[in-house]
């Protein structure tokens, strides 16, 4: 009889915090069965794959608005009847945030700004890779809504401690038509535990046809494994808006491993001076975020 490892019995939060993740995982590797055997009868035991399972449940509070949570999961699956350099893709996000490819640092999540609800649906699609730097997808979001994307990342090495990585997408959907995101950052590494970087990006579409941009300036301290403390400058705003700067703020952020180092806790919390158009006063708000992400 073979032994089986079992948490010891007076740790009953561990059992559970493993119980969910092995849960998390079954599921994601059930559906990918699924989903590859819709391209043929090979098994997937012969090279399939979940990786970036993710799960996430946020809390956030801004001034004088109510507390809004989210949950959000996303996972890639290496199907074997496919060809080797393609892979599957689902998750529930934001839509218009993954069709647009916007840096996470960017996210309404990260910025502390509370999202439409109607936003958020379920994602599916498949892609292709070209090389190391090049990605083709095809996907559904909510409502069975097509898109497309095509996604091109290069970094470029100035010395050993200072990384130049610019990121462009190109998608396509029947509301905003073709559109792109570039996204350019600059990061210095101080020592190796403490690196600064300067991030912006910018998304236009034929339908809008106008440039919303963001940009950041922060510092990251690293504390060890998935121990991260960092300070970060942001600003953002839309061309032609008649307010050139939409809203800037600063924000602290601490994240750790909560158990093992597969679940993350992470705090945040910043102040921001938002004006949303030419008409209203410049405002200023207190806001603070929390959230547990489970990697499986």
């Amino acid at each position: 009889m073979s032994a089986v490892a079992t948490p010891p019995p007076d740790d009953p939060n561990q059992s559970v915090a493993d119980s969910a993740r092995r849960q998390a995982r079954s599921t994601a590797e059930w559906l990918a069965r699924g989903v590859d055997s819709w391209f043929g009868d090979r098994p997937f035991s012969d090279g399939g794959k979940v990786s970036e399972g993710e799960l996430s449940l946020r809390l956030l509070k801004r001034q004088d608005d109510s507390l809004q949570h989210d949950l959000r999961f996303k996972a890639r699956f290496r199907l074997p009847n496919l060809e080797e350099n393609a892979y599957a893709f689902i998750g529930r996000d934001d839509q218009r945030e993954v069709v647009s490819d916007k840096p996470s640092a960017f996210t309404n999540e990260q910025l502390l700004l509370k999202g439409n609800a109607q936003d958020r649906s379920f994602f599916a699609g498949v892609g292709v890779r070209l090389r190391d730097s090049v990605d083709l997808r095809l996907g559904l979001r909510g409502g069975f809504k097509p898109y497309a994307q095509a996604r091109a990342a290069h970094q470029f090495w100035l010395s050993s401690r200072d990384l130049v990585e610019l990121r462009e997408t190109l998608f396509l959907t029947s509301g905003d038509r073709l559109g792109s995101t570039t996204a350019l950052s600059y990061e210095h590494a101080v020592s190796s535990t403490l690196a600064w970087r300067w991030l912006n990006a910018a998304t236009i579409t034929q339908r809008s046809r106008k440039f919303e941009w963001s940009s950041s300036l922060g510092a990251y301290q690293s504390f060890g494994t998935e121990r991260l403390l960092s300070v970060e400058g942001l600003v953002r705003g839309v061309q032609d808006s008649g307010v050139p700067v939409a809203d800037y703020g600063l924000q602290l952020k601490w994240a750790q491993p909560v158990h093992r180092d597969w679940l993350i806790g992470e705090a945040i919390i910043g102040h921001f001076w938002p004006r949303p158009d030419a008409l209203s006063e410049r405002g200023r708000a207190w806001a603070v975020g929390a959230s547990l992400r489970m990697k499986f």
